[in-house]
């Protein structure tokens, strides 16, 4: 991972246009190739960012200059460098991956016994299948014979939905599952996380954890 902080300004190039003044920022490149441009008052949400596949072109001479970062559709980031501040480079490893508490551990095993929740004639071909950034909670077969990719939470928020969009990008790319869609499933999702999936063409699932359990009937429910 290299962290860099600098005086710059940015614009992005593609379907639209966007442009970000002359400002101190952390620019951030890790080792999947993308690249993330922070404020100090975002949370962890990047102002901008350009998601891997793509190249970083770096055109900076005594401190300043542009970095110019390409996607495979040819969008562009170009970076305008006035000045760095701090430029470091760490190797972090690799990661064990987000390790899920009990009931999310459990959602996946009820759900991997009964994926008709998502829908009749649905099929699972696997739990945790495994890709280059981590396993996918429940790959299955819909009704048609669809690849969908199933991301599992307890509370279903923001980055589960960047989450499940990363091994999208990632599963799409083998044409022997491509096309996969998504679908987002938790106990509780909220409002931010439905309308991001949307935008990203992922469907979102509430599950109930004692109808699962079988610990719940809802038809002996009088309201």
């Amino acid at each position: 991972m290299r962290l860099v902080i600098a005086r710059c300004s940015v614009d992005y190039i593609g379907r639209l246009t966007a442009h970000l003044p002359m400002a101190t920022r952390l620019l951030l490149v890790k080792a999947d190739g993308s690249v993330s441009i922070h404020a100090d008052d975002r949370a962890y949400k990047p102002l901008n960012w350009m998601s891997p596949p793509c190249t970083l072109r770096d055109d900076l001479v005594d401190g300043s200059g542009t970095w110019t970062v390409t996607n495979k559709a040819g969008e562009q980031l170009v970076i305008t460098i006035e000045a760095v501040e701090h430029d470091h480079s760490q190797e972090l490893g690799a990661d064990p991956g987000l390790q899920k508490d009990g009931v999310e551990a459990e959602l996946q095993r009820l759900l991997a016994l009964h994926v008709e929740t998502f829908g009749a004639g649905w099929s699972l071909v696997r739990r945790e299948y495994p890709t280059a950034i981590g396993p996918v909670d429940l790959l299955c077969r819909d009704a048609s014979g669809a690849v969908v990719a199933v991301e599992i939470k307890r509370r279903g928020e923001i980055d589960g939905v960047e989450q499940l969009t990363r091994y999208l990008e990632l599963l799409n790319r083998d044409p022997l599952l491509a096309p996969v869609k998504g679908v987002f499933a938790a106990q509780e999702i909220k409002p931010q996380a439905r309308v991001l999936a949307a935008d990203r063409g992922i469907d979102c699932v509430t599950v109930d954890y004692a109808v699962l359990k079988g610990t719940d009937d809802p038809t002996q429910r009088l309201f």
